[in-house]
């Protein structure tokens, strides 16, 4: 059966765009998916904790090597991982903070890309060692931005990190399917808002209805 990992990473709560959109994505993925299974995680609203010195010294162990210190160190991240791991399609509201991702994204991110876990190391192969562990993933991020024209030839492109972050760190574990779907103009509000809060709506509508989601 399919599974659906959904993810909300913005702190506010009913004012908050990318949940309300997130929430529109996955009521119609589970409609088209009535067997299908949906794990949440909300890293706004229950913030994960940032890597720490001890972390690191942990990832870095070899598993058979690691101290009961270090496996406790790593375990939210093992579950994290476990997470990603099961499900088929992943969708994730990140509201679009100061040109890049909220720092509550930015720790999840920090806790997946586990050496070992979803990437392996090879300081011997020059040309290529990285290798990308997750496979067969289809992600769906779903952005809320302030302003408006930071999509491609937009006004705003070139002050957009978040789009090309997300591209980089999820290609290098492996998720080459990503759909960037954004609303603009918050901060203008009116129509110009409600209008773009509606296309991104009627395009995860479409998306979710896709037989491989």
């Amino acid at each position: 059966m399919p599974h659906l990992l959904h993810i909300d990473s913005s702190p506010r709560s009913d004012r908050s765009h990318t949940r309300r959109l997130t929430a529109d994505f996955v009521q119609r993925w589970q409609d088209q998916h009535p067997d299908g299974t949906v794990t949440y995680r909300d890293v706004g609203r229950n913030p994960l904790p940032h890597v720490t010195e001890e972390w690191i010294a942990a990832a870095f162990t070899p598993p058979e090597e690691r101290s009961p210190a270090m496996q406790v160190a790593l375990q939210l991240s093992d579950e994290l991982v476990d997470e990603l791991s099961q499900a088929d399609v992943i969708v994730a509201g990140i509201p679009f903070y100061n040109f890049g991702m909220p720092s509550g994204f930015k720790a999840y991110v920090d806790q997946i890309v586990r050496i070992g876990r979803t990437f392996l190391f090879d300081p011997h192969n020059e040309e290529a060692p990285y290798t990308p562990l997750v496979h067969g993933k289809r992600m769906i991020a779903v952005i809320s931005r302030g302003d408006g024209g930071y999509g491609p030839g937009g006004r705003n492109e070139k002050h957009n990190h978040l789009d090309p972050h997300l591209r980089t760190v999820l290609r290098f574990i492996g998720i080459d399917d990503l759909e960037i779907v954004a609303a603009e103009n918050d901060e203008h509000g009116g129509t110009d808002l409600a209008n773009s809060l509606e296309s991104a709506r009627e395009t995860l509508l479409e998306l979710a209805q896709y037989s491989h989601c």
